[in-house]
């Protein structure tokens, strides 16, 4: 990757991403359009556009549309010559129906949005991190293909002959899967019996090749977790699938978000005012990264059940006539506290039963 510099004025560039070309326009301080151009989604069109951005004055930064998605690896190449790379959302549907849309509209979008609207670091995407979120990619597809058999399979149950229904009445799933992955129903399908044996037979064997798959899934998720945020599996409730989940979401760089208030956003967690009048309250937050959401909820749910200190606050803050929505909100905020200190290993000052109850 060149990393010549460029004299002149200082240029700001936008890149609106696609699954075959990416479209850069640049502008000047003072959001004049300067020039655009249209380059290929490959490992040549990425260094030919840096280039030709730089070739327009002193680079400042370029904003990308899609980090996550098309423009990741553009991120990747950009950042690691040592431009400053900012994430741009795309517009809204009432922007575009006002300036309408095409790929040099997007770009020049993407250019001006880095001194106005957009903030956010995109993800580094390249260690450990990103390794566990493909991990587990495949795995949230195998639990969910695994999910469906069952289903398939109880649906089954339902209408089969009795003499099938009556066989396996009463089974525990890993018995019944047993079971019915050893059935034999002979060569004729003609019959409804036969068949249904037949169908019952493949779902079951497919629910024992997608749990073996999620079980080696987890064995390889597990150490990768471990290796990339040790303090994080140390903390009370949190396993190898909620620590993967929260990896994920802060990515391989943890430092974008420049504070545990940041992360409480980017996780749904961070309390929503919802007060009027004489009333003063806050509710729960239904945006951020609900996948994040779920993981610090099932966190929670963990220490309210077995952690003694959880169920001492849960119990006063009952008594004092919090609901339990009001209750699993704040619980939820404290922990996302917790988790931002040990991916970002800022030290952890001292908390009290108190800290459990944060202001937004």
């Amino acid at each position: 990757m060149t990393s010549m510099m460029y004299d002149g004025p200082q240029i700001t560039g936008g890149v609106d991403t696609h699954g075959l070309t990416h479209h850069a326009a640049v502008i000047d301080p003072l959001g004049r359009h300067l020039a655009d151009r249209e380059f290929p989604a490959t490992v040549h069109g990425y260094r030919d556009l840096l280039d030709w951005i730089r070739s327009h004055g002193t680079l400042a930064a370029v904003g990308v549309e899609g980090t996550g998605a098309y423009g990741a690896e553009l991120a990747r190449v950009l950042t690691a010559a040592g431009v400053r790379v900012v994430d741009v959302d795309r517009p809204d549907r009432k922007v575009r129906r006002l300036r309408g849309k095409s790929d040099p509209i997007d770009a020049y979008a993407a250019a001006t949005a880095v001194s106005g609207r957009a903030v956010g670091v995109p993800k580094s995407r390249d260690g450990v991190v990103e390794a566990v979120w493909v991990l587990r990619c495949a795995r949230r597809s195998a639990f969910k293909a695994r999910t469906q058999a069952m289903n398939q399979i109880r649906g089954l149950i339902v209408s089969a002959p009795a003499v099938l229904r009556e066989q396996v009445a009463g089974l525990e799933r890993a018995a019944l899967i047993h079971t019915l992955a050893r059935l034999r129903p002979g060569t004729d399908l003609s019959a409804p019996l036969a068949a249904t044996k037949a169908a019952l037979r493949r779902l079951a064997r497919r629910h024992q090749a997608l749990n073996d798959e999620i079980t080696e899934l987890d064995a390889e998720i597990g150490p990768l977790a471990k290796q990339a945020a040790p303090q994080l599996l140390a903390l009370f409730g949190i396993g190898s699938e909620t620590a993967g989940q929260l990896l994920a979401s802060a990515g391989d760089n943890p430092e974008r978000m420049r504070s545990e208030v940041a992360f409480a956003h980017l996780a749904g967690v961070a309390p929503i005012p919802a007060s009027s009048g004489r009333t003063h309250r806050h509710r729960l937050n239904r945006g951020g990264d609900r996948a994040a959401n779920n993981a610090l909820h099932t966190i929670v749910l963990v220490r309210m059940r077995y952690d003694e200190r959880t169920r001492a606050y849960v119990a006063r803050r009952t008594k004092e006539g919090m609901s339990k929505k009001d209750i699993t909100r704040c619980l939820k905020r404290f922990v996302a506290r917790e988790v931002y200190r040990a991916l970002t290993n800022t030290p952890a000052q001292h908390v009290t039963q108190t800290d459990l109850a944060p202001a937004a």
